[in-house]
């Protein structure tokens, strides 16, 4: 769920976000998500558009489903105290009965960390700041004390019960192919790739061979593929709001680009149509490749009642068999 712009008052709009969540867990989906921000991201809208926290909106969603795995896409690393972000993503699996995913980044947005005034640092610091706070994380979701002392994070015998499992998944998500994936090899169990389609046979090259580094099965570890899904029965209608967005972003006239230029732009991790088309170019275009999975970013209409539905029809039989 990449935004709340439901064109609701904000008393009504967790019962839209809540229906949403509802949808996708009686689609089959294996997991909703939330952004982890405080204002909307430039490609999708602007600042001032609705943004809901996202544990705290996790936690509403844990009451209200069932089976559904619930996660931020991702946590950013530089809003919280590592121990507290592993406190939280506890917490958000003792209320959900084992369904919490700790997904987690390094952090990007400069806008919210100048706004709301938390140190944004460089590129390489946050990342150092990262692969710290995965040290004090991981050991604390199962069930270890965490003593720390480092450049950017200190604990000291940081304890965190209650838990309800020792085994709660980590996912980091991105495609840095030398920083983040490295962190993935050494501590995640699922790596979500963020990338164009057409770069994925490299990421995945890359990906290996950090695994391989680490010493780890690349079996260990799974993956998937973030994709930004335009899907409506209309396929007319789904390739009108897919232009109508690019158009947004300064792009106008897709067809009248050569390949190696359509493949610098958004519209390569994009796929629309109607159901069948959108899951024949999820196929060749990102599963043939060897990805595990899919997170579906329903940007243009997924609040619609009956979108996450007909998407989950649509891509089951892809990632389920």
């Amino acid at each position: 769920m990449p935004n709340f712009s439901y064109g609701v008052p904000p008393r009504e709009l967790f019962a839209a976000v809540t229906a949403q969540a509802r949808e996708a867990e009686a689609a089959g989906f294996d997991a909703a998500f939330v952004m982890d921000h405080f204002y909307q991201l430039p490609l999708l809208g602007t600042p001032d558009q609705p943004m809901l926290e996202a544990y705290t909106a996790l936690s509403g969603l844990a009451a209200a489903t069932e089976r559904i795995q619930l996660s931020a896409l991702v946590t950013g690393n530089t809003y919280r105290n590592p121990a507290l972000t592993a406190k939280t993503v506890t917490t958000l699996d003792v209320v959900s009965s084992g369904r919490a995913v700790l997904g987690i980044g390094a952090g990007w947005f400069e806008l919210e960390h100048q706004a709301y005034g938390f140190e944004f640092g460089t590129f390489t610091e946050r990342f150092e700041r990262l692969e710290e706070a995965l040290q004090i994380i991981t050991p604390m979701l199962r069930g270890q004390h965490s003593t720390f002392d480092g450049r950017w994070y200190h604990t000291k015998d940081a304890m965190n019960e209650p838990r309800v499992r020792d085994d709660l998944p980590v996912m980091l998500g991105g495609g840095g192919e030398k920083k983040t994936f490295a962190l993935a090899a050494r501590f995640a169990d699922h790596l979500n790739i963020i990338c164009n389609a057409s770069e994925l046979p490299r990421k995945l090259d890359a990906l290996h061979a950090r695994l391989d580094e680490a010493g780890r099965d690349r079996a260990s570890l799974e993956t998937s593929f973030l994709a930004f899904v335009i899907v409506d029965e209309d396929g007319d209608r789904a390739r009108k709001a897919q232009a109508d967005m690019l158009a947004r972003q300064g792009i106008t006239d897709l067809s009248a680009l050569p390949v190696a230029a359509l493949r610098q732009t958004p519209a390569d991790r994009q796929f629309a149509g109607t159901p069948d088309e959108v899951a024949e170019q999820l196929q060749s275009r990102v599963l043939d490749h060897g990805i595990d999975g899919l997170i579906v970013n329903l940007v243009t209409n997924g609040h619609e009642p009956g979108t996450v539905e007909l998407a989950g029809r649509a891509l089951a039989p892809l990632v389920h068999g």
